[in-house]
């Protein structure tokens, strides 16, 4: 009986599954705490992609400063208002979208890390995009007035 596999010399090769399947999504309502689903799918991706652990804590955190962002500021905390999160696999980087619905809530100026340091008053807000911008390698906020809010970020791959 022949089980198909002698033309091949009895080889079959495992199909990859990252072949097949290079982009994930999530949905969530606008609730405090579901932020936690998108760091843990966040925290799964980079594993199957092999990330370094650090690399991997890096793009948990960014992913929760923007889904948080996304509900307080985006969506103002409306339930039934969603957040899309895509991870994007490529050859060389990982792209990551976090969208809202919200109606635009433009850019505010980041915290200065001198000035809480040296002690100066400093606004407990805005901490958010900072650490997005500094923990990923592409950063890019897109907002759409009277459409939705959208940050872009990617963390390349080591060779």
């Amino acid at each position: 009986m022949k089980d198909g596999n002698e033309a091949t010399g009895g080889h079959t090769e495992e199909p990859n599954p990252m072949e097949s399947e290079k982009r994930f999504e999530l949905h969530m309502p606008s609730v405090l705490g579901f932020e936690k689903v998108a760091i843990d799918f966040a925290a799964s991706v980079g594993k199957i992609m092999r990330l370094p652990a650090e690399r991997i804590e890096d793009l948990k955190t960014a992913v929760a400063e923007a889904c948080i962002n996304a509900i307080e500021h985006g969506n103002k905390m409306k339930p039934s208002a969603k957040v899309s999160i895509s991870f994007t696999i490529e050859e060389s980087k990982l792209r990551v979208a976090v969208r809202d619905e919200g109606m635009g809530i433009g850019q505010s100026t980041p915290p200065s890390i001198e000035h809480t340091m040296s002690g100066r008053k400093e606004r407990p807000r805005g901490w958010g995009i900072y650490l997005i911008k500094n923990l990923m390698d592409e950063v890019e906020f897109e907002t759409r007035p009277g459409g939705w809010n959208v940050v872009r970020m990617a963390i390349r791959l080591e060779e």
